[in-house]
């Protein structure tokens, strides 16, 4: 997946706020097409998943990385993210290794993100799925890069 040096979308993290940590309050996205994604869970190409949510966390980065790149986007492009888990008691218990693994699957840029502790997922195996909606920027007036 590419990855622009400057996000091209206007992230917002008002002063009257808590500071975010691993998350923007708000994005105001660049004109461009909109991509939106579908719920990724960590599930691998043959169907397989493994237990644990880092691990699953892991995968459905993964997943939606390559989703993201077959759309022409890179992780900068990220305007929203929801998080959906199973075991929200865990999400918050492993928030530090949460935040490696998106660092390291997606850097350092946070979009406007929100965590969601729900009852069950489609698969019973699968305890965290990833929803999000990227901008890939328009061509600027003179037509040299986003």
């Amino acid at each position: 997946m590419s990855d622009r040096a400057d996000p091209p979308h206007q992230v917002v993290n008002p002063d009257g706020l808590l500071p975010p940590v691993g998350f923007a309050h708000a994005v105001v996205a660049a004109p461009g097409r909109s991509v939106l994604l579908g719920g990724q869970t960590g599930h691998r190409r043959d169907g397989s998943i493994d237990d644990g949510l880092v691990a699953q966390f892991e995968q459905a980065l993964t997943n939606l990385a390559v989703v993201l790149s077959a759309c022409g986007a890179a992780a900068t492009d990220l305007v929203s993210v929801h998080v959906y888990t199973t075991d929200i008691d865990s999400y918050r218990a492993s928030s530090a290794a949460l935040g490696e693994v998106w660092r390291r699957q997606l850097g350092r840029y946070y979009p406007a993100m929100a965590v969601f502790g729900i009852g069950a997922l489609y698969d019973p195996r699968a305890v965290v799925e990833v929803v999000a909606q990227a901008v890939i920027p328009s061509a600027s007036p003179d037509g040299i890069g986003p």
